[in-house]
């Protein structure tokens, strides 16, 4: 038996309650947040990965039960679907980027960046990082949690502006992420000006 959240007024908003022996209840924006988890660590966005991830979490969900807290997860449809257009042309783009290099037999400088992002909630700061390491030519090699900073290797940073284009590019996405995910307080953080950035950006 299902009981829907709005008819059982005890259940967090957007959820269900699972009724059998045990009493499960399943938070829908969780189960639609490990769902977009698992489609970006496969890397490829097709309707087999979107199946198997909300399957998956439904899953985990039942068999590893959390207290009902309020994880600050909400779900704006426009933000999802401009974040799933920049991954996956950011995708395609990086890839053309990583593949440069390896055809030219000249060699290049890569470096770690420490880029900090202004939101500093855990949801937001594990999301970006996973979002950041999804694309071919950055990976996030440490995440400091204490100041909500992302260590990032880049692989080309022979360029003058290389490093500055690397630090744009992860704040974008903190931003579309944030947007797509995060609630007003975070989306306000987001409209100003990333850190060392006070100027402008």
């Amino acid at each position: 038996m299902i009981s829907l959240s709005f008819r059982d007024p005890e259940l967090p908003r957007f959820s269900c309650a699972v009724v059998g022996r045990r009493r499960r209840v399943l938070d829908l924006p969780l189960i639609a947040w490990l769902t977009v988890v698992w489609t970006l660590l496969w890397g490829t966005l097709t309707w087999a990965n979107l199946i198997t991830g909300a399957v998956v979490a439904v899953v985990v969900c039942l068999v590893f039960p959390l207290p009902v807290v309020n994880i600050g997860l909400r779900l704006h449809p426009l933000g999802i679907v401009r974040l799933v257009v920049h991954l996956l042309w950011d995708m395609y783009t990086s890839g053309l980027r990583v593949a440069r290099p390896m055809l030219d037999s000249r060699p290049y400088r890569a470096a770690v960046l420490a880029i900090p992002l202004r939101c500093r909630t855990d949801l937001m700061l594990t999301a970006t990082a996973i979002a950041v390491s999804n694309v071919p030519d950055g990976s996030v090699v440490e995440v400091r949690r204490s100041n909500a900073t992302l260590f990032v290797h880049i692989m080309e940073a022979d360029h003058a502006d290389a490093a500055d284009r690397a630090r744009r590019s992860v704040w974008r996405m903190e931003e579309l992420m944030v947007r797509a995910f995060g609630d007003r307080d975070e989306i306000a953080r987001v409209r100003l000006a990333p850190p060392g950035r006070e100027g402008g950006r």
